[in-house]
């Protein structure tokens, strides 16, 4: 049933961390892990995540009450080195890198300047590196992505800019990285609902390095050349098929991203690890320094996720995870945990079952597909080559959906 709650100051505090790069079947793709995200901070108070969870390229639909944490932040945070401020609003700077191409470059700005009119944020300034990231792509043996930065004291001198001279509180970061040929396979099966990102490890890379030197929120974008539009493609994949840019989602989750303060400050409205009751986490991703530092915490409880399979295999049984006062738990999905976290009380469970039923069930997303015609579907889905492995609903709550409307279409509109 889970340990006591701990005395945090802002009641039951969870931690949801999908890394990003390592093919998660929830949270491989931009945007995909915030139908859970929103699920589980519907039946806790404070919900603190990081950008690979909450970014969704053109979209976002941030929980009022989730904290978005850049990772080395989040690692931060979990070894009880850093603590999370609330903030009203940031003063956002937003960083280019001199290696985009012009048009590129205006779509970035276009971007901004829409989110400044249109959601009323608060994009103080900008500015260019002084030469090229030049960043590189990899993959490492076990199939997960990583990168390297040639030169990455670039970036650092243009963010302190904005800081010093601007008065930036939260910067956004957009590097031009290597484009995938779009005939290769690995964006084929990307595209298709079942590769790696490949630019993930990356871009993880470009945000640590920010967030460690100038101690501030931040997070990226990337800057790549626009596909040609292709039909079949994976719903979990699509939010990356749209527009011209990723800026979108990353300005309005660093609105009222909190500020990093020293630990234990005892000022009111800031959270710390010691406030944490439970980290949730891939059952095969529990190696990271935020699970490995809160679960050796007495009273988190590390939640490991089976459904949420990736290319690692740290899981917390051979981690030896789980012996403190908190505990470990598997379960199937993030959803069996948050029902049990509803029934026991203490926490927004009142919001639970209207939050399932509503917002993240697929049967409210297709309800034509399961109810009028599912002989149909089932022959489409046969052909449509989707390869997203949950693919279907549980009573556990909700999971992605493999099959792309542009598929669909043919069964549900009459022919011309």
């Amino acid at each position: 049933a889970g340990p006591p709650r701990t005395s945090g100051r802002r009641g039951y505090t969870a931690v949801l961390i999908v890394p990003t790069g390592i093919g998660a079947a929830v949270g491989g793709y931009a945007g995909d892990a915030l139908p859970v995200a929103r699920a589980l901070a519907a039946v806790v108070d404070v919900l603190v995540t990081h950008p690979n969870v909450l970014n969704g390229a053109m979209l976002y639909w941030p929980p009022p009450n989730a904290l978005y944490v850049e990772g080395w932040a989040l690692d931060e945070f979990a070894q009880g080195r850093l603590g999370l401020r609330a903030v009203r609003r940031n003063r956002i700077g937003l960083v280019l890198d001199s290696g985009i191409e012009p048009e590129l470059r205006l779509r970035q700005l276009q971007a901004a300047d829409a989110a400044r009119a249109t959601l009323g944020l608060d994009v103080g300034a900008w500015t260019l590196t002084d030469k090229p990231v030049d960043a590189e792509l990899a993959l490492a043996p076990s199939g997960a992505s990583w990168g390297t930065l040639r030169c990455p004291e670039t970036l650092v001198r243009a963010s302190r800019r904005l800081v010093e001279e601007a008065g930036c509180t939260a910067i956004a970061l957009v590097c031009r990285l290597p484009d995938v040929p779009g005939d290769s396979a690995e964006l084929e099966a990307y595209r298709q609902g079942a590769g790696v990102d490949v630019i993930g490890g990356v871009e993880a890379l470009v945000s640590r390095l920010v967030a460690r030197r100038l101690r501030l929120p931040c997070a990226h974008a990337p800057a790549l050349e626009v596909l040609p539009p292709a039909a079949g493609v994976s719903p979990r994949a699509a939010a990356e098929e749209l527009g011209f840019t990723f800026l979108p989602c990353v300005l309005a989750n660093l609105h009222a991203a909190p500020a990093l303060c020293a630990p234990a400050s005892g000022v009111d409205g800031e959270l710390f690890a010691a406030d944490v009751d439970a980290v949730i986490a891939p059952a095969g991703a529990c190696g990271g320094a935020a699970v490995l530092g809160l679960a050796a915490r007495p009273h988190v409880l590390l939640v490991a996720v089976e459904e949420n399979a990736s290319l690692m295999a740290a899981r917390p049984e051979l981690l030896g995870l789980g012996g403190g006062g908190g505990g470990a738990q598997s379960g199937h999905s993030h959803f069996e945990w948050a029902e049990g976290v509803s029934c026991r009380g203490g926490c927004r469970h009142t919001r639970w079952q209207h939050a399932l039923h509503l917002e993240h069930s697929a049967e409210s997303l297709f309800p034509v597909c399961r109810h009028r015609a599912q002989r149909p579907v089932r022959e489409a889905a046969a052909v449509a080559r989707s390869s997203c492995a949950h693919d279907s609903v549980s009573s556990a709550g909700w999971s992605s959906p493999s099959l792309s409307l542009s598929t669909l279409a043919a069964v549900f509109l009459p022919l011309p």
